[in-house]
């Protein structure tokens, strides 16, 4: 099990590395089975997609995906202190351009321009309400590619917000406190 501020990485190039992250109020990786749980379900659609981690913190879920082959991530922090050791451990893996963190909000930076992605994980404080309009977002400003998918955790007693027109949860369950969902953002088969 990975020590106090630290995560393993589960599968793919960088299996079994540790990685460092700052003490952050309020960070908590994803938990490992958790994550591997969600990278069984997305084997198939993993490899050259285009990601974007909101609510970054450790950055688990987007390394994850690029050391699964992921193409690109965008990793979306607020905190200074979580995005400074979050680009600190993107280079020591030497990820290069296939990762760029941003500080920002995430809402600041889904109202923006968008680059359309294939799969998007959504990790935010437990405490806040702010999935809802991070979907409505996603879904109006054009962030999802054709068939794109969007990683949601929640406090499983709140469970997850009403979701866009269109949208459907296709895989889900539950750790501790910790609801997980995958859910496609249009019709298709799983």
């Amino acid at each position: 099990m990975a020590g106090r501020n630290q995560f393993r990485i589960i599968g793919g190039e960088w299996r079994g590395r540790r990685m460092p992250f700052p003490n952050v109020p309020g960070l908590r990786p994803t938990a490992d089975a958790v994550r591997e749980t969600l990278f069984n379900w997305l084997q198939t659609r993993i490899e050259g997609s285009r990601c974007l981690d909101l609510f970054a913190g450790s950055g688990a879920l987007g390394i994850e995906a690029l050391s699964r082959g992921a193409s690109d991530v965008i990793f979306v922090e607020r905190a200074r202190p979580a995005a400074t050791g979050l680009k600190a451990g993107l280079e020591a893996l030497r990820a290069g351009e296939r990762a760029r963190v941003l500080q920002s909000s995430a809402l600041s930076l889904l109202q923006r321009g968008a680059e359309p992605r294939d799969l998007v994980f959504l990790d935010p404080p437990f405490e806040s309400d702010i999935i809802g309009r991070c979907c409505r977002l996603l879904a109006e400003r054009g962030w999802l590619a054709p068939g794109a998918l969007v990683y949601a955790e929640v406090d499983r007693q709140r469970g997850l917000p009403e979701l866009p027109a269109g949208w459907s949860v296709i895989r889900q369950g539950q750790s501790g406190r910790v609801g997980y969902h995958l859910i496609a953002t249009e019709d298709q088969k799983d």
